[in-house]
């Protein structure tokens, strides 16, 4: 655990973790599919840097505001990451059904673009790993050290 708790750090963290993450998708992205367009490629790398930002900011909360249900990084952090990449899909949804094609096939049963709902999940666990590793998590993270 980090020795000062740190709401600036989680986000940084999260941002550079989802930058690594978004720029092997820019820079891999044309070789498993032609057809990729910049506009794509960029939405793709500046997505996982705001996917790291708000897993950085939601590290804050350790229990559930309404339900007081405990919520640790290992379910807070793939959850986040989940949803933010099942919008994604919702939003491009041609763009990756078609990257889903070029990869596994056309016929394949794993051609859905809902599939990087789980490499979303995956993200966000290693993004929550490393934010909450080297910058504290809960209210710790937005108190003032003195």
């Amino acid at each position: 655990m980090a020795a000062y708790p740190s709401l600036t750090n989680r986000i940084v963290i999260g941002k550079l973790v989802g930058f690594g993450v978004g720029l092997i998708g820019f820079i891999t992205l044309p070789t498993f599919y032609p057809e990729a367009t910049w506009m794509l490629r960029w939405g793709v790398l500046f997505w996982y840097v705001t996917v790291g930002a708000f897993i950085g900011m939601v590290g804050v909360y350790t229990r559930h505001p309404v339900l007081m249900m405990p919520m640790p990084w290992w379910f807070r952090a793939p959850v986040v990451g989940a949803w933010m990449n099942f919008v994604l899909t919702l939003f491009a949804f041609e763009s990756f059904e078609g990257i889903m094609q070029a990869m596994v096939g056309a016929d394949s049963a794993y051609n859905s673009p809902f599939w990087f709902v789980a490499e979303g999940t995956l993200v966000g666990a290693l993004i929550g790993y490393i934010a909450t590793r080297y910058a504290g998590e809960g209210h710790a993270t937005v108190e003032e050290v003195v």
